[in-house]
Parts: structure tokens; C-alpha cells; sequence
């Protein structure tokens, strides 16, 4: 097959441009107005390429079909991508630029603030040598996570409309919101989206495939300080942002994002705002294990109880949430799916890498609701951040995969 790479990444182009970060203090969902502008956009993109039963409904919430064009006894496959961008970094006013023909070497973002995507930092960028590559202009991140995936996903569909040839059977797109603050399938109606399973494309570099997932929790520590002039403090004052600088410190030192990778489990204290009288603490808590996943909170909770003794009986309050659970665990009870896009990815030259992923996925949320949600590859690298980056011939092999898999199930069953 033959894509044409100007088009996708124009296609890409536009959806970065489109703010939609997410905002996890927000009630509403979705929880930025943004989301839906480009709900809105491409519900009338599909539409416009051929797609029925093409809808958004008051949530955000995006679904179309690709009808069978013969294979009506294949199974309903759906395809499942996020539209908000993370918290991390603003996602306005992205300007994306292309790299043609990448030397291998050092890519100035932004001379002015001096800020460089090197290979010397980031090992895994000189892979791509001599290809096209997609990058920010070091403000904010580019927002691949998850608009790689969607422009993956929809160049997939309309390939396949304008190749009547080839055969399959129905084939399900879904959008969803706030994926990156926890949300993304609260609302999401798996009945009336009628897959037999599905996939997200929103995984990272070329190959990766991905059925299982943290067991995931959030903690806000609310730290309760006492305020006393600093000339008469002494056995006064309690000072909560020391509280939360102890807390921090308590946290076992070799259990953070930045010293662990595969399986390892982690706490990640994320964002801290306050002042001598109070403090808000927004942590993670992840492991693969479920009995380590358990006793992480058991830490957390006895670390409060500490606290409160030694400060005082309301000086911690602590919320903390079950987000999501281990797919693997429903994911194999249909291990096909898995299988199917192995054989998939190999079908178009892409060595499937099948790893653990250390982040959120709306797969795992789904499989739990009934729909087993494996994750394929979008081809980003360095997500959240302004080094993010992505290479133009992955995104063209995610798309491709999309098309082989569909095709897989379409000569099966034709």
C-alpha cells in the first residue's frame, strides 16, 4: 500500500493546533471547551470522508462506523483514540515544524531559550536518522499523544473507502475526552459503541504493543499548617510546606518515575501548590503487581497516620482513588487480539516490541467494561513534554498496521 505522507502530516498539523489540554480541577466533561471544537471538526471530517452513524454527543464523546462492504461475519472491530492533551505542559498555540531528512545530530527547538532535542539526552532520537521528523518549537509539548493516534486512525478508514478492493467487516471509531486526567471512558457507552473488542492507538515509538498496564491510583495530601508571626514562632509555627518537603523525603527514594522502568511500580508526587498554612499535594501511585499495587496504599495511608500523630490529628488529610487495574488480565482471556495485531505489524515490516506501558490508557478503563482493548503504537516519542517528537514513517506504519489489521479479519472471514 502507499500512503501519502504530505497528507497525513497535514492532517496532523491541524489537529495539534487545536487546544485541548485537559483540566483535572474542572467538573464539567469534557473538562475543556477545546475538546469539543475538535470533536466537532472531525465529526464532520468522517462524515465528509464517508463514514456513517457519525455523532458527538453533549460529553464529547465521538462515534462512527465504517460499514461492511461484504464481511457482515467478521467481528466489529473499534479503534479507540483520545483527543485531550496532558496536563503537563500548555498545549496552546502549538506550532509544529518538520525536521526533513534528520542528520542524526542535535535539533535546536528554540534558539532564543536555548532549548535543544539532543540524541545525547534522548539516545533512542538517532534511530531516526534520515527521516522526516515532526517537532515543537520548545513552548509547549505537540500533542502526538493522542492526535498521532487519530490521524493514524482516520487516514486508516478513509485508505480503506477509497479501496472498495479490499475487504472487511464493520469497522467502529470512538473519541474520547480527558483521558489524561483519568476520565476518559467514564462516560463511555461500550453497548451502544457494539465492537466485539478494539484497540487504542495511543502507545509511543515504532512497534510497541502494549496489553498491560499499571494498577493506578491518585493521592491528594492536604497538609494543614499553622501560621505565627516568624519573630515569635518558636513551638508554634507548623509549617506545611516542611510537612510536605518530609513527606516527599519519606517516599521510598528508589520508588519514583525517574529511577524505574518495565514492571517496576512507583510514587510520584506531581504537582504541589500552597504556603506556610497549607499545602495540596497531587501524587500517583502505580504497580503492575495488584498485591504491590495494594500495599503502595497501605504505605500512603500509614504514612498520614504518622503524620497526624506527630502533627496533630487534622494536620494530614488524605484522599486517594482507584483509577484503573492491570489489563492483562482480561486482555488474555482473548489473547487473539493481541495476536492478530502481532501478526499484523510483522504483515507490514514493523518488529511488534510488546512491553508493559507505564502510563494511563483508555484500553485498560475498557477492558474492565467489557471491551478487550489492547495498544498499538501511534509513534510519538517523549510525551507531555516540549521534546516531544515524532517521526513521519511511524505515523505512516501505524496507519498501515490499522489497515492490516482490518484487512486480516476482512480475508477471514469473506
Amino acid at each position: 500500500m502507499v500512503l501519502d505522507a504530505n497528507h497525513l502530516v497535514e492532517r496532523f498539523f491541524r489537529y495539534v493546533k487545536i487546544d485541548t489540554q485537559a483540566d483535572s480541577r474542572s467538573a464539567t466533561c469534557p473538562s475543556t471547551p477545546g475538546q469539543l471544537v475538535l470533536g466537532s471538526i472531525v465529526a464532520t471530517e468522517l462524515q465528509n470522508i464517508g463514514l456513517k452513524e457519525v455523532s458527538m454527543d453533549e460529553n464529547g464523546y465521538v462515534m462512527a462506523t465504517l460499514p461492511a462492504n461484504g464481511c457482515h461475519d467478521a467481528p466489529v472491530i473499534g479503534f479507540v483514540m483520545h483527543m485531550d492533551t496532558a496536563t503537563d505542559l500548555t498545549g496552546k498555540n502549538v506550532k509544529p515544524r518538520l525536521v526533513s531528512n534528520y542528520d542524526g545530530g542535535d535539533i535546536i527547538l528554540n534558539e532564543e531559550a536555548r532549548i535543544i532535542l539532543s540524541p545525547n539526552d534522548f539516545p533512542e532520537l538517532s534511530s531516526y536518522k534520515g527521516q522526516d521528523i515532526v517537532v515543537t518549537d520548545g513552548t509547549t509539548l505537540l500533542g502526538a499523544d493522542n492526535k498521532a493516534g487519530i490521524c493514524a486512525a482516520f487516514s486508516a478508514v478513509e485508505y480503506l473507502i477509497n479501496h472498495p478492493e479490499i475487504p472487511h467487516g464493520k469497522i467502529r471509531i470512538a473519541l474520547t475526552p480527558d483521558e489524561e486526567i483519568g476520565r476518559g471512558v467514564d462516560r463511555f457507552d461500550v453497548a451502544a459503541f457494539g465492537a466485539d473488542f478494539a484497540y487504542t492507538i495511543d502507545g509511543g515509538g515504532l512497534g510497541e504493543l502494549i496489553y498491560e498496564s499499571f494498577n493506578a491510583a491518585n493521592a491528594i495530601v492536604h497538609f494543614n499548617g499553622r501560621v505565627v508571626h516568624p519573630g515569635w514562632a518558636k513551638n508554634k509555627m507548623i509549617n506545611a510546606m516542611t510537612m510536605a518537603a518530609e513527606w516527599q523525603m519519606m517516599l521510598p527514594a528508589g520508588e519514583k518515575p525517574e529511577y524505574t522502568e518495565g514492571h517496576e511500580g512507583f510514587f510520584h508526587p506531581k504537582r504541589i501548590t500552597g504556603g506556610v498554612d497549607y499545602v495540596v499535594l497531587d501524587m500517583l501511585i502505580r504497580d503492575h503487581n495488584r498485591a504491590k499495587f495494594e500495599q503502595r496504599k497501605v504505605f500512603i495511608q500509614s504514612l498520614a497516620d504518622c503524620f497526624n500523630a506527630k502533627y496533630g490529628s487534622d494536620a494530614i488529610r488524605l484522599e486517594m482513588k482507584d483509577l484503573y487495574y492491570n489489563m492483562r488480565e482480561k486482555i488474555e482471556e482473548v489473547f487473539f487480539v493481541v495476536e492478530e495485531a502481532q501478526h499484523a505489524m510483522e504483515a507490514v515490516g514493523v518488529t511488534p516490541i510488546v512491553v508493559p506501558i507505564r502510563g494511563g490508557t483508555d484500553g485498560a478503563h475498557l477492558s474492565y467494561k467489557g471491551l478487550p482493548c489492547p495498544n498499538i503504537f501511534a509513534g510519538g516519542h517523549n510525551y507531555h513534554g516540549k521534546y516531544e517528537y515524532l517521526p513521519v514513517p511511524s505515523l505512516i506504519k501505524a496507519t498501515e498496521v490499522i489497515i492490516e489489521l482490518i484487512k486480516r479479519w476482512g480475508y477471514k472471514k469473506c
